[in-house]
């Protein structure tokens, strides 16, 4: 028989329209002769399982939290396309592993991990990668700007500690903007991190369970004009991707083992990708997206099309994954 696959997507972040694009795409290209598909769109007030001509919606249903049913539909499988709270967090995981229903990402410990940039790098300190100098701060928290400015220099980058797609992320030039750059971090959650930038070549790397193997996605690096990678490079084609990255392959083969070494530090079994700047002295990694961006032109599909691989086999790949949990 068939099993019932929940693409689940939506959710109350600012990354509601960037995950319902993912969470399209994700249900357009999973095997329809392999698995029955349904798609969950996720609301404050309730999950509705639903289906689109173009851009029309239709409902077709309240989700049963109880037991992730609808319309006497249970799901088998969580494929988990919610950036941001709760998907990529913890949260969402940790409900589907109280109910014993696998999903396509993480465990909730490791999202939860991921989703903190703080917390990350602390766990991760052990593995050697090179990561970038910081200061945290917690909403409420005091904080000496001088003192700030003596650790980190200039420039620095502001952002919420928990989140994604650049948003509340500024780059900081001179003191006079750390004070507005910190509030606006904090319009995005209740903790921040202040990072000494690191100046070098921008690289990315997925790496997911298959068949019981880690499998690390060709490298991608990205080249924007604008100051950073921020959402306007990310969404509105202000930025190339090239994929492969034209680098060396002993860079290669180093961001590769970052990327293993990771992924096996924090106990990975299903999706992520990494983002590292490759500096003069060395390879610094810079966060993990637990919930990686899955629209056509996002960065987790090129690499997969780069691989040889189709969408479709890539979703074959994490569901089957998860299904062996």
């Amino acid at each position: 028989m068939k099993s019932n696959v929940a693409v689940i997507y939506g959710g109350p972040s600012s990354e509601r329209q960037i995950s319902i694009l993912s969470g399209r795409y994700a249900a357009s290209v999973i095997d329809r002769e392999r698995y029955n598909v349904f798609e969950v769109l996720f609301n404050t007030d309730c999950w509705q399982m639903v289906e689109w001509d173009g851009d029309d919606m239709s409902v077709l249903g309240t989700v049963d939290k109880g037991d992730f049913s609808c319309n006497g539909i249970r799901f088998d499988v969580a494929c988990i396309m919610i950036h941001g709270i709760p998907g990529e967090n913890g949260l969402l995981q940790g409900y589907f592993e109280m109910m014993g229903i696998p999903v396509t990402t993480c465990s909730s410990f490791v999202c939860t991990i991921a989703f903190n940039k703080y917390s990350c790098k602390r766990l991760l300190a052990d593995t050697g990668v090179k990561m970038a100098d910081d200061v945290f701060l917690r909403r409420g928290q005091s904080y000496d700007a001088s003192s700030i400015v003596a650790k980190l220099g200039f420039p620095m980058f502001v952002k919420p500690s928990d989140g994604g797609s650049s948003f509340g992320v500024t780059k900081v030039k001179e003191a006079s903007q750390i004070p507005a750059a910190i509030d606006y971090a904090f319009e995005e959650g209740d903790t921040i991190l202040i990072e000494k930038a690191i100046t070098g070549r921008e690289l990315t790397q997925a790496i997911y369970m298959d068949g019981g193997e880690a499998v690390a996605l060709p490298i991608t690096e990205i080249v924007t004009t604008n100051e950073y990678f921020d959402y306007d490079a990310k969404y509105n084609g202000k930025s190339e991707e090239i994929c492969p990255a034209p680098i060396s392959e002993a860079l290669a083969a180093e961001v590769t083992r970052c990327t293993k070494s990771i992924y096996s530090h924090l106990g990975g079994t299903g999706l992520i990708r990494i983002d590292y700047i490759a500096a003069e002295d060395g390879v610094y990694f810079l966060e993990i997206n637990a919930t990686p961006g899955m629209t056509r032109m996002s960065l987790v599909p090129k690499m997969v099309r780069v691989s040889g691989r189709t969408m479709t086999e890539f979703f074959t790949a994490l569901i089957d994954n998860a299904l062996r949990k």
